[in-house]
C-alpha cells in the first residue's frame, strides 16, 4: 500500500527523508516531516506523498544494487521511527477528532465511522503498509485495532470475536503468503466479518485479492479508506470454503509439493554439485544462501500452483534475473534449477507445466537458454523480499 511516485514540493520533501533515513539520522529525518507539517502540509497527504513513497524506493533501490540489505533495514527502521512521530503528533489526534466531529454533525448522533481490524498475514513481516492504512483510517474517523505483522489466523479470529469489527483489512507484500491469506480470508468471513484485502502480494489490479474471495480490496491505503468511506462491505455468508475458490487443489499437486518442498531443494542441491564444478569450492555460507535461493524458487512454484497462475511464477524468475544481472551474475543460473526440477516431477502435469512456462519466460526476458559455462550463484542476497507480489 505504498504511495505513487511524488511531485513538486513532495518529491523535494522525500528526497530529504530518504537523505537522512539513509544515513540512519532519525532526527533530522523526523524534522523533515515536523517541518511540513509546520507548512501546512495535512497530515493524509505526509503520511501518502511523503512517507510512503520513501519505504517503496527501498525495494526500488535494493534491486538495481544500489543500496545493501543492512542498508534497506536501516532506512526502513528510521522510517518506522518516522510514522510513529507522525501518529503520536498532535496534529494526527487534532484530524482524527475534526473528521469524527464532521461526521457526529452530518449523522446527529456521536460516534465514528466504525471499527476496522488491521492485521498482516501470519507469515507476513512487512508491517509498514498495515502501518500506514492504519493512520490513514484513524484519520479519517475510524476505530483501528492495529494487530502488526505475522499475525497467527487463529489468533486474529479470537480478536474478531472478542471485539467485533465492522471489517478486518488484511495486508500482505510477499506473494508466498497467499495460501496463508486465502485460509485467513475464509477464516474471517466464518466470523460473519467482511474482508477488505491489501498489498502488494494480491496483485497490481487486485486480481488474487479477487480470486481468493475477498470482499473487497484496494491498491493503497488512500483508495482502502475511499473504500470504506460509504461502509464496509457487506457480511458475508459464513459458508464458503477455500476449495470453492481454487477448484484445481483437488488434483493435490499443490500439497504434495509443499509437502515434499525440502526433499526438491536437497535435490536440486546435489544436482547443481555434479552440474556446477565450482560448488566443490563453496564455503558454507555459499552453499546457505543457494539452498535460500534454490527454495525462493520453490515456494513461488508452490503458490503459483496453488493459484494457478503460471504468470506468477514467470515474473519471479524474470524479476530475479534482472536482480542477479544487476549483480553482474549470469541469468541463465537459473535454468539448471528448473531443468532438476522438471526432471524430479514429471508426474505433475501442471507442475512440469509451469516449469515449462519459467523458462519460455526466461527465454522471451533475453536471457539464453543454451548451455553455458558454470558460475557462482550465490552472488546475491535472498531475492524473495521484494519480488513481484513483494514490497519492502
Amino acid at each position: 500500500m505504498a504511495g505513487n511516485a511524488p511531485n513538486g514540493p513532495e518529491a523535494d520533501r522525500a528526497g530529504l527523508l530518504w537523505e537522512a533515513a539513509a544515513a540512519g539520522d532519525e532526527y533530522a529525518a523526523v524534522d523533515v516531516v515536523l517541518a511540513a507539517l509546520d507548512d501546512g502540509v495535512d497530515m493524509e497527504s505526509l503520511l501518502m506523498d511523503v512517507v510512503a513513497p520513501v519505504q517503496a524506493r527501498v525495494g526500488r533501490e535494493w534491486a538495481a544494487n544500489l543500496i545493501t540489505v543492512a542498508q534497506e533495514h536501516t532506512i526502513t527502521a528510521v522510517n518506522e521511527r518516522v510514522l510513529a512521530a507522525l501518529a503520536h503528533h498532535p496534529a494526527a489526534r487534532d484530524a482524527a477528532r475534526t473528521s469524527r466531529q464532521a461526521r457526529e454533525s452530518a449523522a446527529g448522533a456521536a460516534r465514528t465511522r466504525g471499527r476496522v481490524t488491521v492485521a498482516c498475514i501470519d507469515g507476513e513481516w512487512h508491517a509498514f503498509p498495515a502501518r500506514i492504512l492504519t493512520e490513514v483510517l484513524r484519520l479519517r474517523g475510524w476505530t483501528v485495532d492495529y494487530l502488526g505483522a505475522q499475525v497467527p489466523t487463529q489468533h486474529l479470529i479470537a480478536h474478531l470475536h472478542r471485539t467485533g469489527p465492522d471489517v478486518v483489512a488484511l495486508s500482505s507484500s510477499i506473494a508466498t503468503r497467499l495460501p496463508a491469506a486465502h485460509a485467513a480470508i475464509t477464516a474471517c468471513q466464518a466470523t460473519g466479518t467482511p474482508v477488505l484485502a491489501g498489498g502488494a502480494a494480491f496483485g497490481p489490479d487486485g486480481r488474487y485479492a479477487r480470486l481468493l474471495g475477498a470482499d473487497a480490496w484496494a491498491p493503497d491505503a488512500r483508495s482502502a479508506a475511499d473504500r470504506l468511506a460509504g461502509g464496509p462491505p457487506s457480511r458475508p455468508a459464513p459458508s464458503r470454503q477455500a476449495v470453492d475458490d481454487l477448484p484445481h487443489l483437488d488434483d493435490q499437486e499443490y500439497t504434495l509439493v509443499t509437502q515434499s518442498a525440502p526433499r526438491l531443494v536437497r535435490h536440486v542441491m546435489d544436482g547443481l554439485r555434479e552440474r556446477v564444478p565450482a560448488m566443490a569450492s563453496y564455503t558454507p555460507q555459499q552453499l546457505r544462501h543457494t539452498a535460500e535461493d534454490v527454495a525462493h524458487v520453490v515456494d513461488f512454484l508452490a503458490t503459483a500452483l496453488y493459484l494457478d497462475d503460471p504468470g506468477l511464477f514467470g515474473a519471479f524468475l524474470t524479476w530475479t534475473a534482472e536482480i542477479l544481472t544487476a549483480r553482474g551474475v549470469p541469468a541463465r543460473t537459473l535454468l539448471p534449477a528448473l531443468d532438476l526440477l522438471a526432471a524430479r516431477l514429471t508426474d505433475f502435469p501442471r507442475t512440469t507445466g509451469l516449469l515449462a512456462y519459467g523458462r519460455e519466460a526466461l527465454r522471451t526476458a533475453g536471457v539464453p537458454v543454451e548451455a553455458g559455462p558454470a558460475v557462482d550463484v550465490t552472488a546475491v542476497p535472498s531475492p524473495a523480499v521484494d519480488a513481484p507480489g513483494g514490497s519492502a
